[in-house]
């Protein structure tokens, strides 16, 4: 990994932090921008490092009210947001971005709450439908708004740019 790609996850990560305080309301406080940068750092970054941010996203996220569902069904959810913002990130980078949007709402708004059923109960999914939807289409179109702009494609494409000379072997960093 080189300088530039460490430096932009650290960014996104600490995005993800701050974005953490920034809440949607809902029963268990979690529900926040914590996952924007990740999503667009899934359509920047490559693949694992998108995930990564998303994941610290919603720990980061839970920990603000102090992991309401418990340490460890807050890290299955931060494993279930590394799954969907790398599948964000790999239908957005492949052109299908309403696609994209429209997957990443659907598992992150309806299948999100959904594993948690089995665990919880159905309590859990019906309360937090409606707020994850909403937290949910609010990440997703900005990250994908941001994700369109012109800035942060030059970024992307330096991104890409690296990618290709250092596979090449033209490039040493």
């Amino acid at each position: 990994m080189n300088t530039r790609r460490l430096v932009l996850m650290s960014l996104f990560i600490a995005l993800s932090a701050v974005g953490g305080f920034v809440k949607i309301p809902s029963p268990t406080g979690t529900i926040a921008f914590d996952s924007l940068p990740g999503y667009l750092g899934a359509v920047i970054l490559p693949g694992w490092q998108g995930a990564v941010i998303g994941a610290l996203g919603h720990l980061f996220s839970a920990w603000t009210v102090s992991f309401p569902l418990g340490f460890a069904l807050h890290t299955y959810i931060g494993l279930q947001m590394a799954i969907y913002v790398s599948i964000f990130g790999l239908l957005f980078k492949k052109g299908h971005k309403l696609f994209a949007i429209v997957t990443a709402i659907i598992l992150n708004g309806v299948i999100a709450p959904a594993l948690l059923i089995p665990i919880i109960g159905t309590g859990i999914f019906w309360t937090l439908l409606l707020p994850l939807i909403v937290g949910s289409a609010a990440n997703i179109i900005i990250a994908a708004i941001l994700a369109n702009s012109s800035i942060i494609k030059k970024v992307g494409e330096e991104i890409d740019v690296e990618e290709a000379g250092k596979l090449s072997g033209l490039n040493n960093n």
